[in-house]
């Protein structure tokens, strides 16, 4: 009876990690100073984070030196599709801003501050 107690419990603790948070996977930012990237967001412990997985400018893919570089962490899930108390830089400024995130279907609303300065961008699904 124990071991059957033991198992069940286990199932149910590890049953949240098996499922993907929604916004997990990749997706294609909007162009900032001529470039745009393919972020892989993933969960870093409890909270979202996105690194630079391809980088693309008029002429297509190309190396930046910023792939591999996280771009969004802290991204807390808050419900509804909202994610809130993160963090997100910007390449072409080297800007952090506190930012926050809202999914909606395969659309990514992201957007971040820094004091009354706010930006916002719209990224779409890869996959």
């Amino acid at each position: 009876m124990r071991m059957i107690l033991t198992a069940a419990i286990a199932a149910i603790c590890f049953a949240g990690a098996a499922w993907a948070d929604p916004a997990e996977g990749t997706w294609k930012t909007e162009v900032d100073d001529g470039a745009y990237a393919h972020v892989k967001m993933g969960m870093c412990g409890a909270t979202l984070c996105g690194t630079i997985a391809r980088t693309f400018n008029a002429s297509g893919e190309y190396k930046s030196e910023n792939l591999g570089k996280k771009l969004v962490w802290d991204m807390s899930p808050a419900g509804g599709g909202a994610y809130k108390s993160g963090q997100i830089w910007q390449p072409s400024t080297g800007k952090t801003f506190r930012s926050k995130m809202a999914l909606s279907g395969n659309t990514l609303n992201v957007s971040g501050c820094v004091g009354p300065i706010c930006k916002k961008q719209t990224w779409s699904r890869v996959n």
